[in-house]
């Protein structure tokens, strides 16, 4: 499985992830929300060029002229609550995308941090032949990724699969790379090392949900 860390190369990604990460920033839910779109964007046009085009004759005021669009039929999924910022910035590029969404979350036992991953709804067109972009800004231990991919095989299999996260664990990228096609491509903002009893990321940035939408109870 390729997988692309946008930190081994520095770009405008990485201001995102600073302010993204900065409890000095987070109280401001606009500004979070706009970084996951920003990323989302940035993400959408570096997987724009591994698509496969075709030609297109267009009319012009003054002529004819062959211009190249996407030949894969696009369908953007995304997990629920987090993933709404996120999606929305790979769907200002993917304009045309159809899109999917699957609600996943933990429900945690009475003692402990153990969990359960759960999917409740899911949304989603025929998959059969076509590029799946599935996003989710945090990519912890990766069940909750695996769980909405197999939810959305339901829907048919899908001829090419990208993964993007905006912040991944070790643990979730070595997850996604056991449990997803050997194909798959996995974009991330960021690997971080640990992931802590509760299986958040650390350093991580929190909970990317209350900070996109508020706590919830």
């Amino acid at each position: 499985m390729e997988v692309i860390n946008f930190a081994d190369r520095p770009s405008l990604v990485s201001r995102y992830m600073m302010e993204l990460r900065d409890v000095t920033v987070q109280h401001d839910p606009l500004r979070f929300r706009t970084n996951l779109d920003r990323i989302g964007q940035i993400m959408a046009y570096e997987i724009s060029k591994r698509l496969d085009y075709k030609d297109t004759v267009v009319d012009t005021p003054l002529g004819k002229c062959t211009c190249q669009e996407p030949a894969e039929r696009v369908v953007l999924a995304t997990i629920l609550r987090a993933g709404l910022p996120f999606h929305h910035g790979f769907l200002n590029y993917f304009d045309r995308a159809e899109n999917a969404f699957v609600s996943a979350y933990r429900r945690y036992k009475e003692k402990g941090d153990t969990f359960d991953v759960l999917v409740e709804y899911l949304a989603s067109p025929s998959l059969e032949g076509k590029t799946l972009v599935l996003v989710d800004p945090m990519l912890a231990t990766g069940s909750s990724m695996e769980l909405a991919y197999r939810a959305l095989l339901t829907k048919g299999t899908p001829a090419k699969i990208h993964v993007a996260s905006v912040i991944a664990s070790r643990l979730g990228v070595d997850y996604v790379k056991e449990h997803f096609p050997a194909d798959t491509v996995l974009w991330c903002g960021a690997i971080d090392e640990e992931v802590n009893a509760h299986s958040y990321i650390v350093p991580g940035l929190g909970d990317a949900g209350d900070l996109a939408y508020g706590e919830k109870e």
